[in-house]
């Protein structure tokens, strides 16, 4: 049975946490669903382009393993393997059905949005395909956020091989999601009172996650100065 932490609000409290619950809040979606909504999150953010582009992934993964970790004070707050096994599932099942929305309509539907970030983001995902190739795009892609949201249909709508896409996208599923939740446990279980240090680790995690887009931001500038 997957828990979930417990919320206390107080005798006189009347508020419902499940209505309350900010679903691009990461810690929010921590407090009221646990394991559960770490799947849920990584599975739209993984592939459901309107609804997945702005919902946290690293800011939900890492601050979950934290919360997998006990110390001599208190016990952990979610536990290790569900949180595994729900980002996992969350994560290859989301980037499989994103790409079958690609296939089936991808090109339409983001010709169609008027969300300027994300018809950047799919070109910038197009590039990353061409730059790295499949493999190394989709492994890398996981990485980035908002890409990782886009990279995924737009697979499809490019018309990635199925047996290519679905070999690369579980493995870098995989390699993205059971790496923050271990990291964050890790860290969670060796430095004390890690919570009051987590906003700058997710920050520094979010930074770094962006690094493999530079070079292509470097080249987009690059040719728009030639044109």
């Amino acid at each position: 049975m997957i828990t979930s932490p417990m919320i206390t609000t107080g005798p006189a409290s009347t508020v419902n946490p499940v209505i309350a619950v900010n679903p691009m809040d990461g810690a929010s979606v921590l407090a009221t669903f646990g394991a559960l909504g770490v799947l849920v999150v990584i599975f739209a953010e993984s592939g459901l382009l309107v609804f997945g582009f702005f919902l946290p992934g690293d800011t939900l993964l890492f601050p979950a393993g934290v919360l997998c970790a006990g110390t001599a004070e208190q016990a952990p707050r979610l536990v290790l393997w569900q949180v595994l096994l729900c980002a996992a599932v969350g994560a290859v099942a989301g980037g499989q059905v994103g790409f079958l929305l690609g296939r089936h309509g991808g090109r339409a539907l983001l010709a169609r949005t008027d969300r300027r970030r994300i018809r950047e983001t799919a070109a910038r995902s197009e590039k990353l395909l061409a730059r790295y190739g499949y493999g190394k795009a989709l492994v890398i892609g996981r990485f980035i956020p908002m890409v990782r949201t886009v990279l995924h249909p737009a697979a499809g709508a490019l018309g990635v091989p199925t047996r290519t896409f679905t070999i690369w996208q579980i493995v870098g599923g995989l390699l993205w999601s059971q790496s923050l939740v271990l990291a964050g446990y890790a860290l969670g279980a060796s430095v004390p009172d890690i919570d009051d240090y987590l906003l700058a680790l997710v920050a520094a995690v979010v930074a770094v996650s962006l690094l493999p887009l530079l070079p292509v931001l470097t080249e987009s500038r690059r040719a728009r100065r030639d044109r």
